[in-house]
């Protein structure tokens, strides 16, 4: 079984992707984004994808069209290339998960989600997942682990036991995840992987909160996060259900 989650997960705010704001600069998961939301004295929440030559990059989308002046996967450029890459609206470059931990070095808790590498939620290479192992020895701050495929978890509880792992889960709606498979939507749906990942947490898609599996994981003691809230609102029913929620554009209050 996964260690507990850090209690600051479950009591501050979860800034998605830190406290961005593309118009004012700070791009999701940018540094300066990072800093706002440990400024803002917020739990931070940021992506992982993996360059060519094996390094975890801080980094929310498969390919580099949205938010650089690059075209392509991620993982076709190195560490190197992709960190010579500026941010679109932002001065500031591609970071990799060291030099992230660097600047965060305990004063915000820390949630992280591998993406998934298959496109398919299909058994990974484990690459990421090492990459991400290795950053994270020795860090002494607050930090969890996520992903939306299991298998990443599965690697994560081998390679980094002493590390909290959850699943990031969804109602798998069809049209949404085209092209993944109905059939693996209808199995991800019911998060058969809990138990067997040895997961302490879900973060779950807020819209489906309701869902019977849902209640029965918080039921026998897993920690309910959710994403991703944008209103005061959505904030007040997602707490209902959730023990913690993941933010973007409005600031929630601090839970006492």
């Amino acid at each position: 079984m996964s260690p507990s989650l850090p209690p600051g997960l479950l009591r501050l705010p979860i800034a998605h992707r830190a406290l961005h704001d593309r118009a004012a600069g700070r791009v999701e998961n940018s540094p300066a984004a990072i800093q706002a939301a440990i400024d803002a004295g917020y739990a931070i929440e940021i992506d992982l994808q993996l360059s060519s030559d094996g390094v975890a990059m801080v980094f929310h989308d498969d390919d580099l069209d949205r938010l650089t002046a690059a075209k392509g996967p991620v993982g076709a450029k190195t560490a190197a290339e992709l960190m010579q890459l500026t941010l679109t609206d932002s001065t500031e470059k591609i970071h990799t998960l060291p030099q992230i931990l660097a600047q965060i070095a305990d004063r915000a808790p820390l949630l992280i989600e591998l993406k998934d590498q298959t496109r398919a939620m299909a058994p990974s290479d484990g690459r990421l997942e090492a990459a991400t192992a290795k950053a994270l020895q020795g860090y002494t701050g607050d930090v969890a682990v996520m992903s939306f495929n299991p298998h990443m978890i599965y690697h994560m509880a081998r390679l980094a036991p002493q590390i909290p792992r959850g699943l990031t889960t969804s109602a798998y709606d069809e049209a949404d995840w085209h092209p993944l498979p109905a059939a693996t939507c209808a199995s991800l749906r019911e998060i058969p992987d809990y138990d067997a990942t040895g997961s302490c947490f879900i973060s779950h898609e807020a819209a489906d909160l309701a869902r019977s599996r849902v209640a029965d994981l918080k039921a026998k003691g897993a920690a309910i996060l959710c994403w991703t809230i944008r209103s005061p609102a959505e904030d007040t029913q997602a707490r209902k259900i959730a023990d913690n929620v993941t933010f973007e554009q409005y600031m929630p209050p601090h839970c006492p």
